[in-house]
């Protein structure tokens, strides 16, 4: 298994302008970009580290949001932290020999269940996939 560093975080708030402002004019990073997702019922904001890596903020964009439950039983915090992996089957199946629960086993998008990290859920991010927001794909 080859976890080779961390990709980015995504951090889950009621208010994506209050979100910003925090992250913006109270710590300082700058706001790379926002987009919202009708559709999914969310908005983001990026905020591209010196490293390579970001921080996501995610909120619900209105009241019918998947979201807001998320919000309501957890709170506002760390949402998904996502790991960079080498080879994203070969993580797998030594995730699964060690017994760590895993989601979405077979999609490029495969996450660590929180029951295996400590309430944390992580996803597993291949160090070769691009972002589409940043890297055009």
């Amino acid at each position: 298994m080859a976890i080779v560093g961390h990709d980015h975080t995504v951090l889950l708030v009621r208010d994506i302008d209050a979100g910003i402002v925090n992250w913006r004019d109270r710590i300082g990073l700058s706001l790379d970009h926002r987009v919202d997702h009708a559709d999914g019922g969310i908005s983001q904001a990026f905020f591209c580290l010196d490293d390579g890596t970001f921080i996501e903020l995610i909120a619900p964009l209105g009241e019918a949001s998947p979201l807001n439950e998320v919000l309501d039983s957890r709170g506002e915090g760390i949402h998904v932290m996502a790991l960079a992996v080498d080879d994203l089957d070969e993580t797998v199946a030594a995730l699964e020999a060690g017994g760590a629960r895993l989601v979405g086993v077979g999609t490029p998008r495969v996450f660590i269940h929180p029951s295996s990290t400590n309430g944390v859920m992580i996803q597993l991010w291949s160090k070769d996939r691009p972002h589409r927001w940043r890297d055009g794909a």
